[in-house]
C-alpha cells in the first residue's frame, strides 16, 4: 500500500510537530505528543525508540542526570508519532526528577494516551556518585504472539 492509500483512509490527523518548525518545550508538562493511527491496526508487533543520550536534572543538587532509555511498544490503534516524542524527551533536559520517577512518567503519559497493547521502558541511568540506578516498568504481560527482542543495554563496567 503506497503511502498516499494509507493517509486518504486514515482520519485527519491534527499534527503539531511534523513538518513544522517546532521550539523545544520548556516543561515534559508543556510537552505535546502526537499521535497518528496505527497503519497496521489488528497486527501484534513491536515499535523501539532508543535515546542514548537521554537528560534530566538531580531534584536535589540541579546536576544533569544521563541515561540510555530504550522504549518498546505494541500499538493499538495509534502509534507515537517520531517528532513529537522527541520533543518530548529533549524537554526533560531542564526538569528535576528522580531517575524512577522520570522513568516511569514517561511510560505511564505514553501508556495512558497512546493506549498501545502493551509497552516497556528500560531507563538505564549512567552512576552519579558511584552507583548507576536502572528502572524497568511495564503495562503487563506482551500479547502472546509478540516477539519481544532483548534490550541489549550493557550493565555500567566502569574502568578496566
Amino acid at each position: 500500500m503506497t503511502i498516499d492509500a494509507v493517509a486518504a483512509k486514515a482520519p485527519r490527523m491534527d499534527l503539531t510537530h511534523l513538518g513544522r518548525s517546532t521550539p523545544l518545550p520548556a516543561s515534559p508538562e508543556e510537552a505535546r505528543l502526537d499521535y497518528v493511527p496505527n497503519p497496521r491496526p489488528g497486527r501484534a508487533y513491536l515499535v523501539r525508540f532508543t535515546a542514548p543520550e537521554f537528560t534530566s536534572l538531580c531534584p536535589v543538587t540541579g546536576q544533569p542526570d544521563f541515561a540510555h532509555l530504550v522504549l518498546d511498544y505494541a500499538p493499538g490503534e495509534a502509534i507515537v508519532e517520531s517528532k513529537s516524542l522527541k520533543l518530548f524527551l529533549h524537554s526533560f533536559r531542564n526538569h528535576c526528577g528522580f531517575h524512577e520517577d522520570v522513568t516511569v512518567g514517561i511510560a505511564e503519559r505514553l501508556a495512558q494516551e497512546m493506549k498501545p497493547l502493551w509497552l516497556r521502558i528500560g531507563g538505564y541511568w549512567y552512576p552519579r556518585g558511584g552507583m548507576p540506578i536502572d528502572v524497568f516498568w511495564q503495562t503487563g504481560a506482551p500479547p502472546e504472539s509478540l516477539w519481544v527482542p532483548p534490550q541489549d543495554v550493557a550493565g555500567y563496567r566502569g574502568r578496566g
